[in-house]
């Protein structure tokens, strides 16, 4: 398996980080891409990267953080993507759920973004909550130029689904389907998703699986937890678990261009 998104440089890791790499490979989680949301995390997941260990990094300003980046952002974030172990820029997007960040910021520092994954050629690696369309239509803005998209931990609509596939994009999914309360709509979602454009995620610390059983004694997800995401996965689909994981690997592999990076 492949985990395309975890914060692995994140605090909530700073303890105990080698032990929970090697928790994830005894899972059967073979690589990790780690998740750059701020010009200090992707400086961190830049070197935390080792391809021939399974360990890559995204390079990019996540919505939450548009609002206090430094007047040279974008330069420190271009000279990060030319590390041959960043796979993708991002995670990038609009947040209008928290607003963390004035909108205004937000859409700026998107934007800046996906002009970088088009002047890279690297894929764009995307955050929406509750942006009403805008984060779709903001990238339809560089259709004709953008390569690959991912939508990141998705947990839209069924017409937020539809747009996105209809737009060539791949979906990533993460623990939101393993949730009962919040998951119900993805659940009924998951079957329309093209097997070629399907990817799965922890986006650890965040979105513990609450089908673990028993339940873990911490709240803290990590990306050993990854199988319980494909579990379910396949249950929605119908499909065996053995399929979700062979089939998310080869699409990640591909996606972001992994074999040759060893």
């Amino acid at each position: 398996m492949i985990d395309i998104g975890v914060n692995l440089a994140n605090k909530a890791f700073a303890a105990d980080r080698a032990a929970v790499i090697e928790r994830a490979k005894a899972a059967g989680v073979d690589a990790m891409i780690v998740t750059g949301t701020s010009i200090e995390e992707s400086r961190s997941a830049v070197a935390l990267a080792d391809p021939a260990a399974g360990l890559y990094a995204t390079a990019g300003v996540h919505p939450h953080e548009a609002g206090s980046v430094a007047e040279d952002w974008l330069q420190q974030l271009a000279a990060l993507a030319e590390h041959p172990a960043v796979v993708a820029i991002g995670e990038t997007g609009l947040d209008f759920y928290r607003d963390y960040s004035p909108r205004a910021a937000q859409r700026r520092v998107f934007r800046a973004q996906a002009e970088l994954a088009v002047r890279t050629g690297k894929p764009l690696f995307v955050h929406d909550r509750d942006s009403g369309g805008e984060t779709l239509a903001t990238l339809h803005d560089y259709r004709s130029e953008l390569g690959k998209c991912v939508i990141h931990c998705f947990t839209g609509t069924g017409e937020d689904l539809a747009a996105y596939l209809a737009a060539g994009y791949s979906i990533g999914i993460t623990g939101w389907i393993c949730d009962e309360r919040r998951g119900s709509e993805l659940v009924a979602l998951v079957r329309d998703i093209p097997p070629d454009r399907l990817m799965i995620e922890t986006d650890a610390p965040f979105l513990l699986p609450r089908t673990i059983r028993p339940r873990p004694p911490s709240r803290r997800n990590e990306p050993a937890f990854l199988p319980y995401v494909a579990a379910r996965l396949a249950e929605c689909r119908g499909e065996e678990a053995a399929t979700i994981r062979q089939l998310t690997h080869d699409n990640a592999e591909r996606f972001f261009a992994l074999g040759s990076r060893q």
